[in-house]
């Protein structure tokens, strides 16, 4: 992008996704086999999965109903706030209770990263004419993930424990926060009135609904794989001491994974490159339980880093363009049927793990899920064949 004042607003958002996604939402997921010393079951790992999912749930409500651009604004930067509050909590609390608070927050603050942050960005590109892409922004998801899978490795290989790797996590945060709070500034109104409520989503249902249900679907894939990729390597004896380089590898796949899908959607459409990104996606999730080598998790990893990434930056970018006025009314919506699936994926998987000693049955659960929504977007896309809400990537 060309215009510096524009870079500077998707740096913001990339330093909040370093921030908000890679700290303090999926740190969580590598550290997860040091705190068993700790008390953490797969079934309290689970459950603890789902009250972050549910704290991130709660953020989309809030993007929904927040609809002042000012409160928003306060409502991301108070989200960076609890990123580092939450990843700092976590190094002294031992219990269950506390445990499920701060992942609660950590919730909070990757909502103001995902959805309030990328309507801000989207806003402020609109009011300078620049094009609403976010590939950028997403960048920071991808290298957040691999940069937390590479220090958890560096801090075990120098015999940190866990609260220790918490604690030097919550102070990167801090350097963080600095970028993230101080290249978004304030909105500017010249472009949309505060007073949004009165636009109506003016969005048929018959596309709206298969689409919701299609994220739903998304969802409940994606969670399965980022929560226990770490954890099923840990219990896998083939597999054993890769989890943190597959994690590493799933954070390298989804870095770029942003600006590809960004490309694509120029090409194909928004819909068509929605539907090979759950393809790939469902593949990604099934490979390890087909094939338990430690090269089919490094692809299957990165692969699912693409492809996930694609889903989400695909669904909120194409929301910016279809209600520009109010995108995080739509982000907001669209990830409440994403969220809902993220709550209840983890629980279910977490208890199959305990039940069975493994995590196949929830993979092969989640990637059926996965493929049923392709399925779902294929049925839209033939509905939209000829109708603008297709969706060509060009400006």
């Amino acid at each position: 992008m060309s215009d510096p004042v524009a870079r500077r607003f998707l740096l913001a958002g990339f330093f909040s996704q370093l921030l908000c996604l890679g700290i303090a939402r999926f740190a969580y997921t590598p550290l997860i086999p040091l705190m068993s010393g700790a008390g953490l079951t797969e079934a309290l790992a689970g459950y603890l999965a789902a009250v972050n999912y549910l704290g991130y749930f709660a953020g989309a409500l809030l993007a929904v109903r927040l609809k002042d651009w000012h409160w928003k604004f306060y409502a991301y930067r108070i989200g960076l706030i609890f990123a580092v509050l939450s990843t700092l909590a976590t190094a002294y609390s031992s219990e269950p209770l506390f445990w499920g608070l701060w992942r609660f927050l950590a919730g909070l603050s990757s909502a103001a990263s995902m959805l309030l942050a990328s309507g801000l960005i989207l806003q402020q590109l609109a009011a300078r004419g620049a094009k609403a892409e976010l590939g950028l922004h997403f960048a920071g998801l991808g290298l957040g993930i691999a940069l937390v899978a590479l220090l958890v490795e560096l801090f075990s290989f120098a015999t940190l424990s866990w609260d220790q790797q918490w604690l030097a996590l919550s102070l990167l945060g801090l350097v963080l926060i600095i970028p993230a709070w101080r290249w978004l500034p304030a909105p500017q109104l010249t472009l949309f009135s505060n007073n949004t409520d009165a636009i109506p989503l003016a969005l048929p249902r018959s596309f709206l609904w298969p689409l919701f249900l299609m994220y739903f679907c998304a969802g409940y894939g994606y969670v399965v794989t980022i929560t226990f990729i770490v954890a099923m390597a840990s219990i896998n004896a083939e597999l054993s001491g890769f989890g943190n380089w597959a994690f590493f590898a799933l954070g390298l796949g989804a870095a770029p994974a942003a600006l590809i899908w960004d490309r694509v959607a120029r090409l194909s459409g928004y819909l068509v490159s929605l539907r090979w990104a759950l393809l790939l996606n469902a593949l990604a999730i099934v490979l390890p339980v087909l094939w338990s080598q430690s090269l089919v998790l490094f692809f299957s990893a990165f692969l699912f880093g693409i492809s996930f990434v694609g889903c989400v930056s695909l669904m909120l970018t194409m929301a910016g363009r279809l209600l520009p006025a109010k995108p995080a009314q739509l982000m907001g919506k669209m990830t409440l049927c994403y969220g809902t699936a993220q709550v209840i994926a983890p629980a279910i998987s977490g208890y199959l793990a305990k039940q069975s000693g493994s995590f196949d049955s929830g993979l092969l659960l989640a990637s059926v899920i996965t493929l049923c929504g392709a399925g779902v977007l294929t049925l839209l896309i033939r509905r939209t064949a000829s109708d603008h809400l297709a969706m060509r990537g060009g400006r």
